[in-house]
Formats: C-alpha cells, structure tokens, sequence
C-alpha cells in the first residue's frame, strides 16, 4: 500500500497527533510517497528519517529534489519547459496522487496546493485522512461532498479556491478519460 503524505510548506513541525498517524504507517510498513519541498514535506521526511524508514519515495519535479533527509530513491516526474509555478510543482503532485493507493494531507485550510492534491485524490476515487489543523481533528475524505464539510468551515477566500479548483481538476480528469477513450469505442 502506498500513502501519498503533504500539507503546506508554511507549516514546518507536526504534533504528536500528526506523529501517531505516520507511526501507524511506519508500523504497518507502508509505501510512503511525499514531494520534495520544504513545510509539511520536510517534516515528515525528518520523522521517517529519525525512524530509519526506508519505505519513502521522494517524487521531484525533473528529478531534482529540492530535500531529500533520508538520501531515498527520487521519482523523477517529467514537467513539459513551459510550465511554471504552481502548475509545475502540481505535476508531480498529480503523479503522486494517481499512484498513490490513499492520502494523507496536513491542512491548515489555506494552503492552494494542499487542496488540491485532497481534490485530484477524491477524482481518482482514493479515500484522503485530512488532518484539518484549524480544529485539531481528523477527517476522513471520499467525495467532494465530504470535502465540502470540511471547507464549510474556512474563510470565504478558501471556499472559492475551492469551487475553482474542484471544477478545473473535474475538467482535467475528463480531458484524461478523453485520451483514453477512442472514436471505435464510442461506435455501439
């Protein structure tokens, strides 16, 4: 099983409640996939190292990791030149949302890209644990409509990045079924 861990990178400690979850994954020897950047990546790519774990897969974009504690083996996702910004580091974000088997997002209800990875998890039907810091709880995440429970409770700037996110990833997964889809098929 792999667990595809993130949060915002302007958050750089996690608490013991955050720490008891990645324990259960180290405990359980799960496959653990996170980005490479600094924040909620860094620190938990410190607790892994701290545990000696060695189940950790640091995806980059181009294959060059910005961190990188415990020297693990770096997925290198491919990002056309072009592309720049948020959209670069979304990338590999996707990648690591299509191969991960589950999410696990730390999330202080703000964070652009924190959002998005819990909204490209639920359109590839993958359950996300949302650790929502502004209320210290754990929420389990399906579908939008359980993501919009949680967003119900964040500031208007939040709810809209939500609506524009959740339509544009709708979009991008249907451009994605477009491409596997050809005219023979679509012929009964």
């Amino acid at each position: 099983m792999k667990v595809f861990i993130a949060g915002p990178r302007a958050i750089s400690k996690l608490n013991k409640r955050v720490e008891e979850r990645l324990h259960n994954i180290y405990s359980t020897q799960m496959n653990v996939i996170v980005g490479d950047a600094t924040g909620v990546d860094k620190a938990v790519q410190e607790y892994f190292s701290r545990m000696g774990y060695q189940n950790v897969f640091v995806y980059a974009s181009q294959g060059k990791a910005r961190c990188n504690i415990g020297s693990w083996n770096v997925v290198n996702v491919e990002v056309e030149k072009k592309v720049k910004g948020f959209d670069f580091y979304a990338a590999k974000d996707i990648r690591m949302a299509e191969e991960a088997d589950y999410g696990f997002m730390i999330w202080n209800g703000k964070s652009k890209g924190t959002l998005n990875n819990v909204i490209n998890l639920i359109n590839r039907n993958k359950k996300t644990l949302i650790y929502f810091i502004p209320s210290n709880e754990f929420f389990t995440v399906q579908d939008l409509a359980d993501l919009e429970r949680i967003i119900s409770q964040c500031e208007v700037d939040t709810r809209n990045l939500f609506v524009n996110l959740s339509h544009k990833n709708i979009q991008l997964v249907k451009d994605e079924i477009k491409d596997y889809i050809t005219e023979e098929q679509l012929s009964f």
